[in-house]
């Protein structure tokens, strides 16, 4: 681990949630949950409670217009940092293509890997590969209190 005792539990609460089925706005380990339910789900258990609920919102990436609402949440509830600085344990929250709002996230675990959720997989680890590096629009900590 990385020395970081929130960070480490993070990775260490994230990992549990491997294989737990995709489900639009879901956030409960094994049952059912999305990128935004892995990432309050963490939380609660990091945490306890939620910092805030999410709402309702689409499922569709195309989604265009709007507010920035996934980056503004984590901007009040998080701690924002440059990509550069990224270390396991941090949030990353993605945006598809330039023109759209940011709609999935992310926990990075180390070794070049994050853990998300999304439709049509279960919550995975997947490589941070150029594709997605590419896609970051924000990277946050948790805090270390709440």
């Amino acid at each position: 681990m990385n020395g970081n005792r929130i960070a480490d539990a993070v990775v260490t609460e994230t990992m549990t949630w491997l294989e737990t089925p995709y489900r639009h706005q879901g956030r409960r380990k094994g049952v059912g949950c999305n990128c935004i339910g892995l990432v309050l789900g963490v939380w609660r258990a990091v945490h306890g409670g939620l910092p805030e609920r999410p709402g309702p919102y689409a499922a569709d990436w195309a989604e265009a217009g709007g507010s920035e609402r996934l980056l503004e949440a984590a901007r009040r509830h998080f701690v924002e940092k440059p990509r550069g600085a990224m270390a396991p344990g941090d949030v990353m929250v993605f945006r598809w293509r330039p023109h759209l709002q940011a709609k999935h996230a992310g926990i990075l675990i180390g070794a070049g890997r994050f853990v998300h959720a999304y439709e049509g997989m279960a919550v995975s680890a997947s490589v941070l590969a150029p594709q997605w590096r590419r896609r970051i629009a924000g990277v946050f900590a948790f805090p270390e209190h709440v």
